[in-house]
Parts: C-alpha cells; sequence; structure tokens
C-alpha cells in the first residue's frame, strides 16, 4: 500500500468500514453531482433578497467545504453540510415578512446557538431517544418520498397545482428525465459501479443538443470576494419578542430535519441499532450546530447535514472521506463555477428519485399490528411529502403519537421527554397558522 494509501486508511479506517479507496472517490463524486445544483438556486434565491450573487455563491462554496470538511474528520461520516432549502426560501422573500435581512441572520444565529448548546449539554440526544422508534424509523420512509418529489420536479413529471398532477410529458427535460431514469434502472440491475454519476454526465451531454443543457462561454473564472456578504448580522434586533415565531420556524426544521437526515441515511448505509439511533450520532449534532453559527456571520442559512449525502452512500460511501472528495470538488469550483453551472437539475433527477424509492425499505420495520405504532408513521411518512417539509412530517407524528397512545390508555410507554417535545411541536404547528 502507498503512503497515501495508508495515511487514509489510518485517518478514516477503510478496511473496518468495509470500503476502499476508490470506492469512496467514487461515492464522493456522486455525492457531489447530486448536491452541485446548490450552486446555482441558492446564489440566484437569495440575489431575490438583495444580496450580491457573486459574493454569496463564494461564501456558499467556502461553507459547504469548511462544514463538510469538519464533520467528516470529526465523525468519520460521508456527510455533507450546505444551507436548508427552507431557510433558503424563508430568506428569498424576508422583504415581505417585516423584517430586515440583518434580523433574519440574527435569528439564524440565536437558533445556532440554541442548537449548539442542546448539542454539547447532551439534551439533543436525550430528545432523540425519547422519539418513538417508529416515528424515527419512518423518517427514512418520508425522506425518501421527499427527495423522490424533488428529483420527479426537477423532470417536470410532477408539478404542484391545487395537487400534485403530472407535468408536460412530452417536453425535453421530461425526455431526459425518462432517459436517465432507465439508465439508472439499467446499470444498478447489471451492479455497475458509479452508476449514478455515470447516468447524470450521459444525461447532461443529451441536453446539450435539446437546449437543456448550456455550454459554458468559459471554463475558469476567479471567485468573487465576501465582503458584501460578511458580518450582516442584527442580533440584538432578533431578540425582540415578536421574531419568537420566526426564531422557531428556523429552528425546528433545523433540529429535526438533521435528526431526521441523519437517522434516515444512516439506515440506508445500515448503521442504525435495535432501538432505531446511530453510534456516535452526537458528533454529527455538534458540527451541524456549529456550522450554523459560523454560516450566520456571513449570509448564510441555516447549515444542515444535506439529504443527498444518500446518493454518496447508496453509491458505497462508508467513511468521511467521501466527504473531503466531495469537499475537494466544491472548493474546485471556486475556479470551475461554469461546468459546476453546467449540469441541470433533470440530470440529478432520477438519480435523487431513485434513491427516494430505495429508502422506503425502512418502513418494514414498522409494527403494523399496532395502531399506535403504525399511524404515527404513516403521518409522518404523508405530511413530509405533503407539506414538504420535514418539520411538518415530524410533528403531527408526534402529536399523532402522544394522542393514539393516551387515548388506548397506554401513557407508560410514554417517555417523560415526549411531553416537552409534544409542547414545542404543537407550538411550533401553532406558529403555522
Amino acid at each position: 500500500m502507498s503512503s497515501i494509501g495508508s495515511v487514509l486508511e489510518s485517518r478514516f479506517k477503510l478496511k473496518e468500514n468495509k470500503t476502499n479507496i476508490q470506492t469512496e472517490v467514487l461515492a464522493g463524486v456522486t455525492t457531489f453531482a447530486t448536491m452541485s445544483y446548490v450552486l446555482a438556486t441558492i446564489p440566484n434565491m437569495l440575489e431575490q433578497a438583495g444580496l450580491v450573487r457573486g459574493a454569496i455563491l463564494t461564501a456558499l462554496i467556502c461553507a459547504v467545504v469548511i462544514c463538510s470538511v469538519a464533520m467528516a474528520l470529526y465523525t468519520n461520516r460521508p456527510f455533507c453540510l450546505a444551507p436548508g432549502m427552507s431557510s433558503v426560501a424563508i430568506l428569498s422573500s424576508v422583504g415581505s415578512m417585516n423584517m430586515t435581512m440583518e434580523v433574519a441572520y440574527g435569528l439564524i444565529f440565536i437558533e445556532g446557538v440554541i442548537f449548539v448548546i442542546i448539542s454539547f449539554a447532551g439534551l439533543r440526544q436525550i430528545i432523540a431517544t425519547a422519539i418513538p422508534a417508529s416515528i424515527k424509523i419512518s423518517l427514512s420512509g418520508g425522506i425518501g418520498l421527499y427527495i423522490a418529489l424533488i428529483g420527479l420536479k426537477s423532470g417536470g413529471i410532477i408539478m404542484a397545482s391545487d395537487t400534485l398532477i403530472f407535468g408536460d410529458l412530452g417536453t425535453a427535460k421530461a425526455l431526459m428525465f425518462g432517459i436517465g431514469f432507465l439508465l439508472v434502472l439499467i446499470f444498478e440491475a447489471r451492479k455497475i459501479r458509479g452508476s449514478m454519476i455515470l447516468s447524470i454526465l450521459i444525461v447532461t451531454i443529451i441536453g446539450v443538443p435539446l437546449g437543456v443543457t448550456t455550454l459554458p462561454t468559459s471554463l475558469l473564472n476567479l471567485p468573487s470576494g465576501i465582503g458584501d456578504v460578511s458580518f450582516r448580522i442584527d442580533i440584538l434586533g432578533a431578540l425582540r419578542p415578536e421574531y419568537l415565531p420566526w426564531l422557531l420556524t428556523f429552528f425546528v426544521p433545523d433540529f429535526f430535519g438533521t435528526m431526521g437526515i441523519i437517522l434516515g441515511v444512516a439506515n440506508q448505509a445500515g448503521w442504525l441499532d435495535k432501538n432505531g439511533d446511530m453510534p456516535g450520532i452526537e458528533k454529527c449534532f455538534k458540527v451541524d450546530s456549529l456550522s450554523t453559527v459560523a454560516g450566520s456571520f456571513f449570509c448564510m442559512p441555516v447549515m444542515t447535514t444535506y439529504l443527498e449525502s444518500a446518493s454518496g452512500v447508496e453509491d458505497g460511501g462508508r467513511t468521511g472521506l467521501t466527504a473531503i472528495v466531495t469537499s475537494i470538488l466544491f472548493a474546485l469550483m471556486l475556479l470551475f463555477t461554469p461546468l459546476a453551472m453546467m449540469v441541470p437539475g433533470v440530470a440529478t433527477g432520477p438519480v435523487l428519485t431513485i434513491i427516494g424509492f430505495q429508502m422506503l425499505g425502512s418502513m418494514r420495520g414498522i409494527d403494523y399490528d399496532d395502531k399506535t405504532e403504525y399511524l404515527p408513521a404513516f403521518v409522518a411518512v404523508a405530511m413530509t411529502v405533503l407539506t414538504y417539509n420535514i418539520a411538518n412530517g415530524m410533528a403531527l407524528a408526534i402529536i399523532t403519537y402522544l394522542v393514539l397512545k393516551l387515548s388506548a390508555g397506554r401513557a407508560k410507554e410514554i417517555p417523560t421527554p415526549m411531553y416537552v417535545v409534544g409542547l414545542c411541536m404543537a407550538f411550533y404547528l401553532y406558529t403555522l397558522i
């Protein structure tokens, strides 16, 4: 084994995790390919709120790289971080909420500090273990359908009207999605390594003559400075009582969304124990919470562990080396941003859809003979998809669980912390009214 190979083996314990350098590199490339859409979507959305697109893009890449490397080195898990899309959506329309951008980032900072305190004091682990196993397992299914819906929407296969309906299946994007979906199925059936990244590359190339993939006018560019997005934060202003509901709106999706994503991806990798928990999960919580605090000083929305980490896990990634490879590729985009922008969302859509469907396998761990267990699990899955929000699914599932257990006279089965969590969930739902 080469000296580099020995160092990587020693640092990431590849043999112990039943993987190798080639597999980890391939998984890192796949994760990058499925996450690369953030390079286009997030700067464009935050530009609507008055932020400078070039500065946001540079800050975004730096945040993804630094936070993902920290996760890789501290936890040795293949999780990558980026701004959560729910917080991005809120910030993109902050002007219509009687709130300044500086106050919004002040709220993100405060939310992150609360998150850090909970994580380092061990309270988050208490809350995590207090959630019933049936709900935690069902999160994998809910997140799976959530991912699948993202993929289907990217190809125009599904559209949101008054209900979810078929889009125009005769468009070039729909054709590309169909080709990509079939390619992934065929490659998976043939057990071809790198099936997902291979599909993404082929669909991207097919999109050139169809006018969906836009070829860049140049390959190299110098990154913009981040002065325009540095320290635009008003912490004192965010402490005003009227902003409490918004604080909860940022905090709950971050807290429970991150927990759901980590557990969902961990279940896909086979890391969950018999109680539905992941060994060493508290380390992931610490990195995630600190990332949110640091990102708030550079106009980054809530930094969170990303759903798309599942794509690298599905391609065999099992250690932090996967996240390191992904981070290196993101860092290169500081110079080669036009290449990342070239990959259309429809090219990654089929991969996300397949991953989402595969994650439904976790649902076989639910006790379908007990209504107090499977009905909350159903609510978690259904409401995650129907409301397009992981936190909503979690909140409604927990309340359903409490109501069913109490109504059935089985209060002894409810962990005491669940009542506190239930009150928080009820308050969260109240803020949505």
